[in-house]
């Protein structure tokens, strides 16, 4: 859902400066401007004045997103956009970073190829001028650079580089890639659509730094070829300086905590230790993160007696265990799994989930492999204790923050978030499937279903989507369901490349070719491919706790009410 501009009530206002206004799900708009300085001006104005409900901004290419606290927020902004002026953009104290290169990107010559360049042509263009890091986004320490003035020869030569027709799942840390108008390093392991042209030895993002992030917006970048033997050197330099650094709490001191309650006996496939995230951190390209089902959080943090918010355990496919080191109350929610407490005499029982559960020194819980659902939920009376890294200890499995995942031997404490008795026990919070087996979740259409004609916009929702095995906490890739005879990949009406924008948690996003991206909770923060639709925030939950194998049925409802759309 969009709004096209015309005559604004106020001339010089925001709104004026738009070119449209998109919806982005429940909770967020989508400002689309002409040029990159309107977007950092207005970024600027509404960074420093927010609007009423505003929570975060996120500055891209063309465009800047809004995120409210509710959804009633957004009539209010609307009105308050047509008041509000453009701003001067403000310099800021800029620094020069020069990034040495190896040239040795495995789309370096295919990519000179299409451009009807050589590979050295195409190193010489992107070393021979100057960039400007003009925004943060997709990923903590994520530069998008873009050309600065003139090359080498005395002209601007900015080209406009595709991205890849499928993003790859893994995107090695410290690539050098092009992607439209930009260029960027990629600070870690990450999926990503860029066209790779080489590596960079330094850190992108390294909370030992007094300023994390290497790259701030307004730094002039230079790149600057090297071989091999030179970066490596300097690697090694760099890394006794980051290695010699005090590391404090606030960094993810991983000291063994006091007063242990359980020991991690086995840690299944994946253990994690999660709160509800870092909101307010995406002009940082830091993303929200947090626990992935969060209606299953909440309910195990309310049978444990805990803060709603308490740091709980998110364990992948179960298969774990524990023992526990004193006396300890607990509770197991989420995914459905079979639970069992073996004593020190041997002897065994069965106990329920969705109860509170008692523990003493020595007991050991065996949780089994989960048989509906995929991640199993653990609340400890007092929530789990850890270090906070940006204000919380959510482990965000795309930018490497918090705390890392758990393994055998490691020892957990309890906090000071328990407020209250123990809940009584509960049915489960899982979603159940209509009467052809799917599971059903809302979404709101926008902000760029313009991208697509009616009749595929139609068929986003009519037709039977699969889970496929790419599925993890940053996103699950869907696919035509077999079962669906008419099913089939979506087919884009424009074909020309979107600028990265900046994306919700829950959005579908749509890459050429036409197998929607539903992201969860470590997703980009900023994204190049189109977002046909934004899945409810009280849906959320139930996405997480889809299977490969499992069906999906999208359901089309109005942002503005519950109801589903006729």
């Amino acid at each position: 859902m969009s709004t096209q501009r015309s005559q604004p009530e106020v001339p010089g206002s925001i709104a004026e400066a738009t070119s449209s206004i998109h919806r982005a799900g429940t909770h967020s708009l989508l400002l689309e401007f002409a040029d990159l300085s309107t977007v950092l001006a207005c970024h600027q104005q509404l960074r420093s004045q927010p609007l009423p409900g505003q929570q975060e901004l996120v500055a891209a290419a063309r465009t800047l997103m809004i995120r409210f606290a509710a959804p009633h927020h957004i009539s209010q902004a609307r009105r308050s956009l047509e008041r509000i002026t453009v701003p001067e953009l403000e310099s800021t104290g800029a620094k020069e970073v020069v990034l040495p290169v190896i040239y040795d990107g495995e789309d370096l010559a295919e990519l000179a190829e299409s451009l009807n360049m050589s590979p050295e042509a195409l190193i010489q263009w992107h070393t021979g001028m100057p960039w400007t890091a003009a925004f943060g986004g997709f990923a903590p320490g994520f530069a998008y650079c873009v050309p600065a003035g003139q090359d080498a020869s005395g002209k601007t030569r900015a080209l406009s580089i595709p991205r890849r027709t499928s993003p790859r799942t893994a995107v090695p840390a410290g690539a050098v890639a092009l992607a439209g108008e930009f260029s960027a390093v990629y600070p870690r392991v990450s999926p990503g659509g860029w066209q790779l042209i080489g590596h960079t030895t330094e850190a992108m993002w390294d909370l030992h730094r007094a300023t994390p992030a290497l790259l701030s917006p307004g730094d002039t970048v230079r790149y600057e070829a090297v071989r091999p033997e030179a970066a490596r050197s300097e690697a090694v330099r760099a890394e006794t300086v980051r290695g010699s650094a005090e590391i404090t709490p606030e960094a993810g001191d991983d000291a063994a905590p006091e007063g242990a309650v359980l020991e991690v006996t086995s840690p299944g496939l994946q253990m994690l230790i999660q709160d509800f995230g870092r909101p307010g951190l995406s002009d940082l390209g830091v993303s929200r993160a947090g626990v992935a089902d969060e209606a299953a959080a909440r309910q195990a943090n309310r049978l444990a007696g805990n803060r709603p918010e308490a740091a709980v355990l998110e364990i992948l496919n179960g298969g774990a265990s524990f023992r526990a080191q004193d006396t300890v109350v607990l509770a197991v929610t989420g995914a459905e799994a079979s639970l069992v407490i073996k004593d020190l005499d041997g002897g065994e029982r069965p106990v329920p989930q969705r109860a509170a559960i008692a523990l003493v020194a020595g007991d050991e819980l065996s949780i089994s492999t989960v048989e509906r659902g995929m991640r199993v939920i653990l609340a400890v009376r007092g929530g789990i204790s850890a270090n906070p890294v940006l204000g919380s200890v959510s482990a965000d499995t795309m930018s490497g923050l918090g705390p890392a995942p758990l393994q055998v031997g490691d020892l957990l404490s309890c906090g000071a978030a328990a407020v209250g008795p123990v809940g009584w026990p509960e049915p489960t919070t899982l979603p159940e499937p209509d009467e052809q087996g799917r599971i059903q979740l809302r979404f709101t259409y926008g902000p760029r279903d313009d991208w697509f004609s009616s009749e595929e916009a139609t068929r986003l929702a009519a037709q039977t989507w699969a889970v496929s095995a790419q599925a993890n906490r940053i996103g699950i890739r869907l696919a035509p369901a077999a079962e669906d005879p008419a099913a089939r990949p979506l087919q884009r009406l424009k074909k020309q490349e979107l600028p990265s924008e900046g994306v919700p948690r829950g959005s579908l996003q749509m890459p050429p070719e036409g197998n929607p991206v539903l992201f969860l909770n470590d997703h980009p923060v900023t994204g190049g491919y189109p977002v046909m639709g934004v899945i409810l925030p009280q849906d959320l939950s139930a996405a997480a706790q889809l299977r490969p194998g499992d069906t999906v049925q999208l359901v089309p409802v109005d942002p503005d009410f519950p109801q589903e759309l006729t």
